[in-house]
């Protein structure tokens, strides 16, 4: 049995994008979460569809392992859909971070195929998150596909996962979103414990 030319194609550019990431981006990054927690800042992790499962699971890891406080408004599913029910999706985590009285100090993190794009009507609820934090003068870090959009444009360290196929763009984009920021958690400027199976014998 010979394997299929689509999964020869599709690990032969996870290795192609791996070695593409920009570990200055990543560094700079941990730069930024080192401070925040630091000045004893929070960490709201923004993303929608595989990113906002990506936020839940992030604010889990950057709790427990970094000692961070950190916060998804995907993950109050009673506050979120109150907020898109009365006020709309487009300001949905907007209203939400307003609510958390994101301030200066505080920092948000993107997880988001294309980086929101407000001409194209894509990932408004982001952008306007966005426009928010840049507004208080929170810090904005990201992983994000395709060019970047908004989230490259304001970001202060944002890591683009450049496209190679364009049928594997959102696969891409969501699975090095993991990847970076599981760098990011366990990387030795953040981590301030164990982690259950490193720590088992």
């Amino acid at each position: 049995m010979s394997a299929t030319e689509y999964t020869l194609r599709y690990f032969k550019e996870v290795q192609e994008l791996a070695a593409g990431i920009d570990p200055l981006k990543v560094d700079k990054m941990v730069e930024i979460l080192a401070e925040t927690r630091a000045n004893e800042g929070r960490v709201f992790f923004i993303g929608v569809g595989g990113g906002a499962g990506h936020a839940g699971h992030a604010v889990n890891d950057f709790r427990k392992i970094a000692g961070i406080e950190c916060y998804s408004p995907s993950d109050n599913v009673s506050e979120l859909t109150a907020r898109v029910n009365d006020d709309g999706w487009d300001t949905s985590y907007a209203n939400i971070l307003k609510g958390s009285r994101l301030r200066k100090g505080d920092t948000l993190c993107i997880f988001s195929v294309g980086g929101g794009n407000l001409e194209k009507n894509v990932s408004a609820n982001i952008v306007k998150s966005l426009q928010l934090a840049k507004e208080v003068g929170a810090k904005v870090i990201g992983i994000v596909g395709r060019d970047g959009g908004y989230t490259a444009q304001v970001g202060d360290a944002v890591v683009i996962i450049p496209t190679i196929t364009p049928d594997t763009v959102t696969a891409h984009a969501e699975e090095f979103q993991a990847v970076v920021w599981h760098c990011l958690v366990s990387h030795p400027g953040l981590k301030k414990n164990e982690m259950k199976w490193e720590s088992t014998k």
